[in-house]
């Protein structure tokens, strides 16, 4: 059995983000899910969600490509993929080549764990729908 992982914020819950879980259940299993808690987000985002936390789980855990959900408490796949055991991991392209995913990519190839990049799904994005609902208000 292969299993996946990926994760994310999952804000403002839009067609990126069933884009996501839908091509990566394709690609896998079973498909565990990270959602990023408030303090996370608040850590690296330098913002509040605007869906809380235990919503945005119940959102992500309602859709049918989702097997498990967890929490992503911090951004350390490594540990990750130690602690849920997956097989591969799936990851938007918007981070193909940064420095977080090298190193991760590194260390994964050593261990047998894949990372397969998904295209961003152009023109939608909580932070796009944030500045839209900004505009309106």
């Amino acid at each position: 059995m292969k299993i996946g992982y990926t994760t994310g914020v999952f804000d403002m819950f839009h067609i990126g983000h069933l884009n996501i879980l839908k091509r990566a259940k394709e690609n896998c299993d079973y498909l565990i899910v990270g959602v990023s808690t408030d303090e996370l987000v608040e850590n690296y985002k330098h913002k509040t969600p605007i869906v809380p936390f235990d919503e945005r789980v119940a959102i992500v855990e309602a859709i049918r490509y989702v097997d498990q959900v967890v929490p992503q408490v911090d951004r350390d796949k490594v540990a990750a993929q130690e602690r849920l055991g997956f097989d591969i991991m799936f990851v938007g392209d918007d981070w193909k080549g940064s420095p977080l995913f090298s190193q991760v990519e590194e260390t994964f190839r050593q261990r047998g764990v894949d990372v397969m990049y998904f295209p961003y799904t152009k023109g939608t994005s909580s932070t796009v729908l944030r500045e839209k609902l900004e505009k309106i208000n």
